[in-house]
C-alpha cells in the first residue's frame, strides 16, 4: 500500500495519466498483498467504484465545464475580470485580481478557465503597477483555489457537492461558519500577498508574456471577437456578463430551499429509483438545475456573440471528460485499497488521531489523502467512499450536525491538495510562464498554509458553537 501510494504521487507528478496509473497501482497493491486476484479486482472493485462515482457526479462535471466554456467564448469572463480591475485600479491590483477570480469561480466557472481569462489582464495591471510578475500565480490561486472552492456556502464547486449524498446535506451547509472561514482565508491570503508586494525589491521585470500581449486595449468591453467562422458581436455589458453567475447562486438557493422541498418525492423510496431519500439527492439536483438554467440563460443572451454555439457546447462537454475520469479513477484506487485487510490498521489509526472528535479525524484524513493524490476532489472521494459512513455515525454519536461535518470535509480538501504536484498548480504556473522556484512559495502560503489555519479555526468554532 505504501509503495502504491508513493508511486501514485511520484508518477502523477512525472505526468503519467491517472487513467492508467490509478488502476495499475491498485491492482499492484491488491496482488502484492496476496489477497486479491487482479482481474476480479479490476472489474468488480475498481471499475464498480469508478462507475458509481461517474453515475453520481457526471452531470455536475459536464454542466460546470459547459458553463465555463460559454463564459469564456461569450467574452463574459473577460468582461468581469477587466471590469473588476478597472474599477479598483492598478493601485489595488492584487485585490482586483483576487476578487475577479473569486466572482467567477463562485459563480461556477472552472478555475482553469478563470486562470486563462484573468492572466492577460493581471499581467497588464501588474506591469502598470510595477508589481513582480511572480506574485500573479499566488494572487490567482487565492481567488480561484481557496475560499470559493470549499468555504463559501452555495458554491457549485465539485468539492462542495461531493459530501452532499454522504451526509444528506446541501451546498449551503453551515453557511455562517462557511462565510467566517472564507473571510479568514481571504483576509490572511490578502495580507500575505500585500506584504510580499511591499517588501519586493524588483518591479514587474522583463517578461515576454505571449498571452498577456492581448493587453487591456484588446479587452475593452466594446472590442469585437473573432471566433471560428466569422466576426462575433461586441462583448456583453457588465450586468449581462454577471447575470449567469447570479443566476447559478440564486437558482441553487431557490431549488435547495423552496422548489425541491415543495415537491412530492415519495417515489424515490421505490426500488425503481434506487430506494433512496430526497436528502441524498437534493443537493446534486439543485446544482444541476441551477447550472442548466444559467447555461440556457447565457446562450439566449449571448447567441450573437457566440460565433459557433454548438462548438462551444461540444468543447465544454469534451472538457468535462478528463477531470471526471481522473477523479473517478482515484475513487476506484481508494476502493481497492480500502478492500485490503491492511487498510483496517490505517483506518483505525486515522480515526484515532482525532480522539473523540470526528471533526479533527476527518479533517486530517481528507487533507492527507488530498495531498497524496494531488487532488481535492480525489482525496475527498477516497476518504468519504471508505470512511464517510463511519464519520457520519461518529458525528451523530457526538451530537455534531451533518452540516458541520460537510463544511469541515469541504474545507479540509483545500489544504495539502495544492502541493507542488497538483495539476491545477502546474497548469497555473505554465499559463503564467513561471516555475515552481519562481512563484510556488506564494501559492503554498495562500492555498496550503492559510486554508489549514482557517480549517483549525473552523473546527474550533464548530466544536464550541455547533453548526450555524
Amino acid at each position: 500500500m505504501v509503495v502504491a501510494l508513493g508511486g501514485l504521487i511520484y508518477l502523477a507528478y512525472r505526468g503519467v495519466t491517472l487513467l492508467i496509473l490509478a488502476p495499475a497501482l491498485a491492482i499492484f497493491a491488491a496482488v502484492a498483498s496476496l489477497e486479491r486476484p487482479p482481474l476480479a479486482t479490476y472489474t468488480q472493485i475498481f471499475m464498480v467504484a469508478t462507475g458509481d462515482f461517474i453515475v453520481q457526479y457526471f452531470p455536475v462535471f459536464l454542466l460546470g465545464a459547459v458553463f465555463g466554456k460559454l463564459m469564456e467564448d461569450s467574452g463574459s469572463a473577460e468582461v468581469l475580470a477587466h471590469a473588476t480591475v478597472e474599477k479598483l485600479g492598478s493601485e489595488r491590483a492584487i485585490l482586483a485580481v483576487v476578487l475577479s477570480c473569486a466572482a467567477m469561480t463562485y459563480g461556477g466557472v472552472s478555475l482553469f478557465v478563470v486562470a486563462f481569462a484573468v492572466f492577460p489582464i493581471a499581467a497588464a495591471v501588474f506591469r502598470r503597477a510595477n508589481l513582480p510578475k511572480r506574485l500573479i500565480p499566488g494572487t490567482i490561486a487565492l481567488g480561484a483555489f481557496t475560499f470559493t472552492m470549499t468555504a463559501l456556502p452555495g458554491t457549485p464547486a465539485i468539492q462542495n457537492a461531493i459530501p452532499m449524498p454522504y451526509f444528506g446535506t446541501t451546498a449551503f451547509a453551515a453557511p455562517g461558519l462557511g462565510i467566517l472561514t472564507a473571510l479568514i482565508m481571504f483576509g490572511l491570503g490578502q495580507l500575505w500577498l500585500e506584504y510580499r508586494a511591499r517588501t519586493a525589491s524588483e518591479g514587474y521585470g522583463d517578461h515576454a508574456d505571449a498571452i498577456a500581449r492581448r493587453d487591456a486595449s484588446s479587452h475593452e468591453h466594446g472590442a469585437g471577437r473573432n471566433g471560428g467562422g466569422g466576426e462575433a458581436e461586441a462583448h456583453p455589458s457588465l450586468p449581462l456578463a454577471a447575470l449567469p453567475l447570479v443566476a447559478v447562486i440564486a437558482a441553487n438557493l431557490a431549488f435547495t430551499s423552496l422548489v425541491i422541498p415543495a415537491m412530492n418525492t415519495d417515489y424515490l423510496a421505490t426500488s425503481e429509483y434506487g430506494a433512496t431519500t430526497i436528502d441524498s439527492v437534493r443537493g446534486v439536483w439543485s446544482i444541476i438545475a441551477a447550472l442548466v438554467i444559467a447555461i440556457v440563460l447565457m446562450v439566449a443572451t449571448n447567441w450573437s456573440r457566440l460565433s459557433n454555439p454548438v462548438a462551444s457546447l461540444d468543447a465544454g462537454a469534451q472538457a468535462s471528460l478528463l477531470p471526471i475520469f481522473n477523479t473517478a479513477s482515484l475513487v476506484g484506487f481508494g476502493s481497492v485499497i480500502a478492500s485490503l485487510s491492511a487498510f483496517a490498521v490505517i483506518r483505525d489509526a486515522v480515526i484515532a488521531i482525532g480522539g473523540d472528535s470526528p471533526l479533527i479525524s476527518v479533517a486530517i484524513s481528507v487533507n492527507l489523502l488530498a495531498g497524496i493524490t494531488g487532488s481535492a476532489s480525489g482525496g475527498m472521494s477516497i476518504a468519504l467512499t471508505t470512511l464517510g459512513g463511519v464519520y457520519l455515525e461518529m458525528a451523530r454519536a457526538a451530537g455534531i450536525a451533518p452540516e458541520l461535518l460537510h463544511r469541515v470535509v469541504a474545507v479540509a480538501t483545500g489544504g495539502l491538495d495544492a502541493l507542488p504536484h497538483n495539476g491545477a498548480v502546474i497548469t497555473l504556473l505554465a499559463i503564467c510562464g513561471l516555475t515552481h522556484r519562481d512563484a510556488y512559495l506564494d501559492i503554498a502560503m495562500v492555498a496550503v498554509v492559510v486554508p489549514i489555519i482557517a480549517l483549525v479555526v473552523l473546527i474550533t468554532l464548530g466544536t464550541l458553537l455547533g453548526s450555524f
